[in-house]
């Protein structure tokens, strides 16, 4: 009986924490706005660009051709100093502008002397990048917000509510989605990943939990922005067959590829190629 009894507590608490498993990596289900409009386009990374180019990353020009071109946008924010929300990827400037230091150290103007891959684009401002798209193709907008510090969802969001075009907003920090669940309930919402542990270059339970995405229970996205290398990811998988919600790829760079995670995703964010556009028009 002892015996029995032991596998007994030891099936309740199985069953007990896949419960809360399921709990935990469940999205949004309750008043989920609808994707599927998303879902026509092919977006494209950081614009249409090529960094040996004179287009290069979340480049006016870049953004410029991807309109020209038919293509969705997906696109990086961050604040500066003065807190101006600027449209660039990496925290600091050196990759892209081999500059010292990180974009929160300098002003908006003190950005301007900076270029972009040695072209004459200079870092653009949010506010620049929807006055040149104008609701002609839909945006990804990726916060890039710090591990507590989200007042870039405010000073972005006072810009985009008064943009007409369609878009959405997504980031790896589930407290920025927080805040768009508090604050702007109807906008949808993405949680960006990764198999963090997987590239070995993250270690620790915190990546252990964003790879897992064992906080959608506190951000509840729309749809889950998933590196495309790593579709296996349990809690992905669920997110999509399960619970319905959309699947992004990121970053597609072949049609190759595409044509794989086509099997495993619905919205794709490419870069490197230009993909057939789907009949979106």
């Amino acid at each position: 009986m002892e015996i029995v009894g032991i596998l007994m507590i030891i099936g309740i608490c199985g069953v007990a924490g896949a419960l809360l498993y399921l709990l935990m990596v469940m999205p949004r289900m309750a008043g989920r706005p609808d994707t599927a409009a998303f879902g026509k386009w092919m977006y494209a990374h950081r614009g249409l660009h090529d960094n040996s180019s004179d287009a290069p990353e979340n480049s006016l020009r870049a953004f410029r051709k991807a309109v020209e071109a038919g293509y969705g946008i997906e696109l990086d924010v961050q604040l500066t100093k003065d807190g101006v929300p600027v449209v660039f990827h990496d925290f600091t400037l050196k990759r892209v502008c081999g500059g010292e230091g990180k974009v929160c150290q300098y002003t908006f103007q003190e950005l301007q002397q900076h270029r972009l891959c040695g072209t004459d684009q200079r870092i653009p401002k949010l506010e620049e990048v929807l006055e040149l798209v104008g609701g002609r193709v839909p945006l990804i907008v990726e916060l890039k917000a710090g591990s507590i510090d989200i007042r870039v969802c405010g000073e972005a969001d006072r810009l985009l509510l008064g943009y007409k075009g369609m878009y959405c907003v997504e980031s790896f920090n589930p407290l920025a989605m927080l805040w768009y669940r508090r604050h702007r309930r109807r906008i949808v919402r993405g949680q960006l990943s990764d198999g963090f542990l997987k590239e070995g270059e993250y270690v620790g339970v915190l990546y252990f939990v964003l790879q897992n995405l064992l906080m959608n229970w506190l951000s509840k996205p729309d749809f889950i922005a998933y590196n495309c290398k790593y579709p296996q990811i349990l809690s992905r998988r669920l997110c999509r067959s399960l619970y319905r919600a959309a699947a992004v790829a990121w970053t597609v760079r072949s049609q190759e590829q595409l044509e794989e995670a086509g099997r495993n995703f619905d919205i794709f964010i490419f870069e490197g190629f230009r993909p057939d556009l789907p009949e979106h028009k």
